[in-house]
């Protein structure tokens, strides 16, 4: 029997969940040394210690590898806990979004994987989906944790409160590459529940042009 309860085909090999992730490591480790143009698959296995016929039992290409291990990591993170309140929400969400930014191979292969995308329209397309999808899937859930408690209208967009929580942390640490004051993490969350809350509308309020600086 495999891991997951289910019994493998007759005459399959059973594939070690150690080997699996020993080849997980070994590809981020190779997209940051590397890049993704010049990874390859022997290249991966040898830093894995195990056979390339190891990793071509896994997957059949370089791209497949490389784009199912990145949005395993993209949508796992939608294992939120409920803190209680949609502040409390939304800084659990943040500060695992900054560590994760914050770690030295993010920042080397999130820039080159962008990159790639522009290039190539089957990572573009990949990409975007499991991003998509886990946006969504966080904000989804920090959304309607708030609606159930009453701290935010029903008709609050999910989508929204994604871009206001994680835009800043993605312009501070993949853009402009300059540390978090300590903080920050708290302020942007402080910000983001009071932007969707002030009105009464999950959106911003208007500001008063008439009233002075």
């Amino acid at each position: 029997m495999q891991g997951d309860g289910k019994r493998a085909p007759a005459g399959a090999a059973v594939l070690r969940e150690d080997v699996t992730q020993a080849i997980r490591a070994a590809v981020f480790q190779e997209l940051a040394a590397v890049g993704y143009g010049r990874m390859s698959i022997e290249a991966v296995a040898r830093r894995a210690g195990v056979g390339k016929t190891a990793v071509y039992r896994r997957w059949g290409s370089k791209l497949e590898m490389v784009i199912e291990i990145i949005s395993e990591v993209a949508v796992g993170v939608t294992g939120v806990p409920d803190t209680g309140s949609l502040r409390g929400d939304l800084e659990v969400v943040l500060a695992i979004a900054a560590r994760a930014l914050r770690h030295p191979l993010a920042g080397q292969i999130v820039p080159d994987l962008l990159a790639e995308a522009a290039r190539n329209p089957a990572i573009a397309q990949t990409l975007q989906t499991a991003l998509r999808d886990s946006q969504r899937g966080i904000g989804s859930l920090v959304t309607s944790r708030a609606v159930a408690r009453g701290e935010i209208p029903a008709e609050t967009d999910p989508d929204l409160l994604v871009d206001l929580m994680v835009g800043p942390l993605y312009w501070r640490l993949a853009v402009a590459r300059t540390p978090l004051p300590a903080r920050y993490v708290s302020q942007v969350a402080d910000a983001v529940a009071a932007a969707l809350t002030v009105t009464g509308s999950g959106r911003p309020a208007a500001v008063d042009s008439s009233r002075p600086g």
